[in-house]
């Protein structure tokens, strides 16, 4: 009872904060309340279904962007998903808040006090940890199979084609499209758009989050504007991934061993002590050696 009256206090002051928020805001002065930087959203991004005029929610979800200065890494983690239909970044903020709101409401109700409220900033993070992971997981799909995507790009191009239509022939000769193939089709397409070829690579760069493409964008955008030979600098660049991962697989096999002790310590040691031991064990348990 006590926890349920302290919920409708908060409400009730909630409530009342809000009633005299709008008794004193004057009617002909609502387009006042949204920012310059809210018109930029709204005509800019997908922060335009955002409505702080005549929603509470939506206007809370503003406040939080304009605080804490989300919209650039909300794109950008949006950009590095993949441009998926849903979520969109305006979605992704709608999820924080509710996560914030929802974690430690149940907590509270779990525990019946008021100290889970500490976890608010832990359910506004949690939502980006997640999606954090499903990029890395793409990014690892990039990488996947970019040194020989890289290396079929020289071959084409050192027959005297150009590199767009290198990249257009990888992706008609793929049997299964890959994360990367996806994206390069969809760079070859804004081009077909309009797009310039510096600004479809830059985005494609942008999209993927990868060092290493943003190192092989750059090698492109630097052909295209000194007119070097871009079959030399994709030899190149394909010798120098070839020498990272081996020498990242060396790193890894290296501290295998290292990383093998802890389970050998924790869980296979102490299995075998206990199996040696357990006579002895059984024998003092039971009164066997005669004392």
């Amino acid at each position: 009872m006590s926890l349920a009256l302290k919920l409708l206090v908060l409400l009730g002051a909630g409530s009342v904060f809000v009633g005299i928020f709008r008794l004193f805001a004057p009617s002909e002065e609502k387009e006042n309340i949204v920012d310059i930087s809210v018109r930029r959203y709204k005509s800019a991004s997908s922060f335009a279904r955002l409505d702080p005029e005549n929603k509470l929610f939506d206007r809370i979800a503003l406040f939080c962007l304009q605080t804490f200065h989300l919209e650039e890494p909300l794109e950008t983690m949006y950009l590095q998903l993949g441009s998926p239909e849903k979520p969109q970044p305006v979605d992704i903020l709608n999820i924080k808040i509710l996560v914030a709101v929802i974690l430690p409401a149940a907590m509270m109700l779990l525990f019946k006090a008021f100290w889970p409220i500490i976890f608010l900033p832990v359910g506004f993070i949690l939502p980006d940890v997640l999606i954090k992971s499903r990029i890395q997981k793409r990014q690892q799909e990039i990488l996947g199979n970019f040194s020989t995507t890289v290396d079929l790009a020289a071959l084409i191009i050192e027959s005297g084609l150009d590199y767009l239509t290198a990249f257009e022939r990888i992706i008609k000769v793929a049997r299964e499209k890959t994360i990367l193939e996806e994206e390069l089709e969809k760079t070859i397409g804004e081009i077909k758009l309009g797009y310039s070829r510096r600004e479809a690579l830059e985005r494609f760069a942008a999209r993927t989050g990868v060092q290493e493409v943003r190192s092989l964008v750059g090698l492109i955008i630097q052909s295209d504007e000194l007119g070097t030979s871009l079959v030399d600098l994709l030899r190149n660049f394909s010798a120098d991934l070839r020498s990272r991962r081996l020498n990242k697989a060396e790193k890894l096999a290296a501290q295998a061993s290292t990383k093998m002790l802890f389970p050998l310590f924790i869980f296979i040691f102490p299995t075998i002590f206990i199996l040696i031991l357990s006579p002895m064990l059984g024998g003092l348990l039971s009164g066997g050696l005669g004392f």
